[in-house]
């Protein structure tokens, strides 16, 4: 009888398993076709820059659309690297976007000494920029105990030079460090995960390289609270953080060193939202989809370029889903200056529509609300509302709010679905 139960336990734990498995493996193939549909979106919309987080997470996966990737590649080293070059000429840092750029051609296994940057007519490689780049933030650290940019951007900087091959400055790492030890690391009251995690990622390379640093000691304590850091953001629904900082938290534990029974109720809670839809922004995508395949950025370390499968294929003529007209829904938004000031506007929208087209619209039809926006690999982002700018540059942002909860997607991707009241506030950090 016991040999019976056995036999019948052990074929139920396999006929669970077996859909299990498969569920994971059709979610993987699932978004790596949306990343590679958004190329294709990319390349049909040339006002779209190349996205070079997207071109990692391509590379970083184990199925391969190669012709698709090559010519991404090419739109790169083309579109994305004279947009660099014009913020470069406008006297813009450029730390996050370089950093992201050559960890893309680093994917792809490209020689990276044999691509330049121009800035005030000097030409120079871009690791040297890189590296001229992040002297000057950290220059700016210990002036204004802040990068210029941001400690993301600055991590994100570490972490390109050292999967190159690249010594990292003592004084530049050190910066780092400190700021994590002694909780430097914040945007207003929020914790912060995905900074958290870019830092330990690039941190944990320096270790792992066996780069030089200041205090040994002090670089494990960073990374020992760094992890802790991101475990104690768990959630009850196993996010780290939130839905969209989740990807990265978990492609940093994972890096640290966590077995994947420390991640799995995260990484649980990323397949969940995945087959639920919540991830239609290429840039989400791209860091969730290394993080469900036991991927980080610091396995672009060791990246060969062999072998590979080249069986990635979607139709490149697929037309989008039409939703039917669901009626419209009531939406009320305050805009609070600087100085406090605030004022509120009443607008009805189709059910459905994301915050930017309502903001279109209202900017359409009322007089007394203007915007602009900037462009971002998220997507756009507010960058003035009625002639008052709120910049990165100058340590502000709007911050965005649904009837009291801050938003975590970009006004693009934040659906409307119900009344509510948005509240935008130019808010500094």
């Amino acid at each position: 009888m016991m040999v019976t139960f056995i036999i019948v336990s052990a074929l139920l734990a396999l006929a669970a398993g077996k859909p299990c498995a498969s569920d994971h493996e059709n979610l993987l193939l699932s978004l790596n076709k949306q990343l590679l549909r958004s190329v294709y979106q990319t390349t049909d919309n040339q006002d779209n820059l190349p996205n070079p987080s997207v071109h990692i997470a391509l590379r970083l996966s184990k199925h391969h659309n190669l012709a698709k990737e090559s010519e991404h590649l090419k739109r790169l080293k083309a579109e994305f690297h004279d947009d660099i070059e014009k913020s470069l000429s406008n006297n813009e840092m450029v730390v996050g976007r370089l950093a992201l750029y050559i960890l893309a051609l680093k994917s792809s296994c490209h020689e990276l000494g044999s691509l330049y940057l121009t800035r005030n007519e000097i030409r120079e490689p871009l690791l040297i920029h890189l590296k001229r780049e992040m002297e000057e933030e950290k220059q700016n650290i210990e002036f204004s105990h802040r990068p210029k940019t941001s400690y993301y951007q600055y991590s994100l900087g570490i972490l390109a030079l050292c999967v190159s091959g690249i010594r990292v400055n003592t004084h530049v790492s050190h910066k780092l460090i400190h700021a994590v030890v002694h909780k430097q690391i914040k945007h207003g009251e929020s914790s912060c995960v995905d900074s958290h995690a870019m830092a330990g990622m690039a941190l944990q390379c320096l270790k792992d390289e066996g780069t030089a640093v200041k205090d040994a000691a002090e670089l494990n304590r960073a990374l020992a609270t760094i992890k802790q850091k991101l475990l104690d953001s768990k959630r009850n629904d196993g996010h780290i953080g939130n839905e969209f900082s989740t990807g990265l938290a978990v492609q940093a534990l994972l890096a640290m060193g966590s077995q994947i029974e420390e991640c799995g109720t995260a990484m649980e809670a990323l397949r969940t939202d995945g087959r639920k839809g919540t991830y239609h922004n290429p840039m989400a995508i791209s860091q969730i989809l290394p993080a469900l395949q036991q991927h980080s950025y610091l396995h672009l370390k060791n990246k060969e370029c062999r072998s590979e499968d080249d069986s990635l294929a979607i139709d490149a003529a697929s037309v989008s889903e039409v939703l039917p007209n669901q009626g419209k829904v009531s939406v009320q938004v305050e805009i609070i200056k600087s100085n406090s000031a605030s004022s509120v506007f009443s607008l009805h929208v189709p059910m459905g529509s994301s915050l930017y087209e309502a903001l279109k619209l209202l900017q359409d039809k009322q007089s007394g609300f203007t915007f602009k926006t900037e462009e971002s690999l998220w997507g756009p982002f507010l960058s003035e509302i009625n002639e008052e700018k709120a910049r990165q540059t100058d340590r502000r942002y709007w911050h965005v709010s649904s009837d009291g909860t801050a938003l975590t997607q970009g006004i693009q991707d934040y659906k409307i679905d119900s009344a509510q009241t948005f509240t935008i506030k130019n808010t500094g950090y």
